[in-house]
């Protein structure tokens, strides 16, 4: 069994963000989930799984998944990568809508929290991980003690995805971002964190390294008595789907918590804000 995920229970927005901006997790990558009983899969690894792709035909599927794309994206893109930075194509794959391994991380705590908060009706959770601790070591010890250079397997060095990643044998993960990134990556300050297998959750690969300890760690936020705090002050630090996803399919769907705010008035409670005695428009009638 791996070993267990250090785990904190969130009941206060502000207990949380004591905690990320403390010294303990600077240039910790972080992920935001809606449900807290989630694990760490990639889009890939649950398509795969939803649908029943027979697990020896994982690493042929895949293959021909980024094939196919190569082929025909030139037809929908400017900038056309190079053929053999396959961590290019990868998230500019994952950008567009395809289920890869990529599993999406950002820089920012808030961000990830937004995630894990904006559509959460469960108690929510983001998961932390320490890149360092991970893949900066040329002697990473990860599961029965085997060892590896991880340094040696980052995805930006051409070819390693084919000899690392397709083969699904070995249980590690990287981390890191392709040299090129796109918009939304930008936006979001995004990372990635990459599984060596597919077949298993992150947080269980990450367990059974010999530093777990010091390189995952999961945040459970108690939505009940957390969110309609963190929302509000994400909302006023400009944290919304509208700047995450840059254009208007992204403010389109910002208006979803727009339906729950309102400046002069709490749309929840019905309870007026201060300050806000005479707005130049009709309220509610029950508004107090």
């Amino acid at each position: 069994m791996p070993s267990p995920i250090r785990t904190i229970d969130i009941h206060d927005w502000q207990q949380f963000k004591d905690l990320v901006t403390s010294p303990t997790y600077r240039s910790w990558a972080f992920r935001g989930q809606s449900d807290a009983a989630w694990q760490l899969k990639s889009s890939l690894t649950r398509h795969f799984e939803d649908f029943h792709v027979h697990r020896q035909a994982w690493s042929v599927q895949e293959s021909r998944a980024l094939r196919i794309f190569q082929r025909k994206a030139h037809l929908y893109l400017e900038h056309v990568p190079p053929e053999h930075d396959e961590f290019q194509w990868l998230a500019l794959m994952q950008h567009h809508g395809t289920p890869t391994r990529l599993i999406d991380f950002t820089w920012s705590p808030f961000v990830a929290a937004f995630f894990a908060l904006h559509k959460a009706k469960k108690n929510a959770a983001a998961y932390a991980v320490f890149p360092p601790a991970i893949d900066h070591s040329e002697k990473q010890t990860i599961r029965d003690g085997t060892v590896i250079n991880a340094r040696e397997r980052w995805l930006r060095i051409p070819g390693n995805f084919e000899k690392f990643f397709l083969p699904g044998i070995e249980p590690f993960a990287i981390t890191g971002e392709p040299h090129v990134m796109n918009q939304r990556l930008i936006a979001q300050s995004g990372t990635f964190v990459v599984p060596g297998k597919l077949d298993e959750p992150l947080d269980d690969i990450l367990s059974d390294y010999k530093n777990s300890n010091r390189l995952i760690a999961k945040f459970i936020f108690y939505t009940d008595s957390v969110r309609k705090r963190a929302m509000k002050e994400l909302y006023d630090s400009n944290i919304t789907e509208a700047t995450l996803f840059p254009g208007i399919d992204g403010m389109a769907r910002s208006l979803a918590f727009e339906l729950e705010y309102h400046w002069a008035y709490d749309p929840i409670t019905m309870e007026r804000i201060p300050g806000f005695e005479n707005p130049p428009f009709e309220l509610p009638p029950a508004v107090s």
